[in-house]
């Protein structure tokens, strides 16, 4: 899959504090989540994607092409900020055709193309309310919308999430969906770990302004071999299943959970337990109800990478 996005060691600093370190990357199309605590460096790497800053080292282009000055390539890009910048005083339709006009389109299209964004975030029954008197959430997709009024291609989110009440998160992870259906280029920034995961398994970590890894999450943590895989398993018989796991040496340890019937297996290889698992399922009559590993998740995975 050929890159929309490409950085080779980019960096940017700002005086004496590192916003951003020495980072080269490959972004196709789909979603990927770009994750790390606040003040990992996300929005400084989103801000030098989408030409906002310039940076001091490195380079970053969007379909083969330099951002700077590159005012087609602007036309491209759909940018969700993290913080508000409303003119206060206009309504909800009058900042979302006052952006298109800017794009370019004729009145015709303008109003089309608002009418049905704002019906998209289910922002249309308030259109003619003053931005100052939108709530929280309302602001939130009005950002939203104006990202995705003119179409593009690539899609620049940054905490797109925040201030979304449970039910718009929903929604709005439901409409990225879709656009990644569509062939889209999404990068969504979050320090909300469930967020990213309910989204996309292919992740970007940053931590201090470097990238500590990209790829498929479950692929990462595979290769973390310094760290045992955790597995749960419920069944009726956990302390007759604990004593035919005790004699392999890639189990390192067997923990009873908190009912009678789940046990915490620590293994050293994960595909070995799955295996012997199974054939004891088949071969002994282990009558298992449920598998998990709590440890293979986005949140394991990024304590793991940041020595937590």
């Amino acid at each position: 899959m050929s890159a929309v996005i490409e950085t080779r060691k980019l960096s940017k600093w700002y005086g004496n504090v590192l916003g951003l370190s020495d980072v080269t990357l490959e972004i196709g199309p789909g979603i990927s989540g770009l994750l790390g605590p606040n003040g990992a460096g996300k929005s400084t790497f989103l801000k030098l994607l989408t030409g906002q800053i310039k940076p001091s080292l490195g380079s970053v282009t969007i379909l083969g092409e330099k951002i700077k000055n590159n005012y087609a390539i602007f036309s491209k890009i759909g940018f969700c900020p993290e913080h508000d910048s409303f003119y206060e005083e206009i309504t909800g339709w009058e900042f979302l055709t006052q952006l298109l006009s800017l794009h370019g389109f004729a009145a015709s299209e303008v109003k089309i193309r608002a009418e049905k964004t704002l019906e998209v975030v289910e922002l249309s029954r308030d259109k003619d309310r003053l931005v100052r008197a939108y709530s929280r959430g309302m602001r939130q997709r009005l950002k939203f919308a104006q990202a995705i009024a003119h179409d593009p291609e690539i899609l620049v989110l940054d905490e797109p999430l925040a201030g979304l009440d449970p039910l718009g998160k929903r929604k709005v992870i439901r409409l990225i969906k879709e656009f990644k259906s569509q062939g889209k280029t999404i990068i969504v920034s979050s320090h909300v770990l469930p967020e990213i995961e309910a989204l996309t398994k292919t992740i970007i970590l940053i931590h201090q302004g470097k990238i500590f890894a990209t790829g498929d999450i479950h692929y990462i943590r595979d290769l973390i071999e310094s760290h045992p895989h955790l597995v749960s398993v419920k069944c009726a018989e956990p302390r007759r299943l604990a004593s035919m796991l005790l004699t392999e040496d890639y189990i390192r340890s067997i923990n009873f959970g908190p009912d009678s019937k789940t046990l915490v297996v620590e293994t050293k290889n994960r595909d070995k337990f799955f295996s012997l698992l199974l054939s004891l399922i088949v071969e002994s009559r282990i009558d298992i109800e449920e598998i998990t590993s709590p440890d293979d998740n986005l949140q394991a995975v990024f304590d793991y990478l940041v020595g937590k």
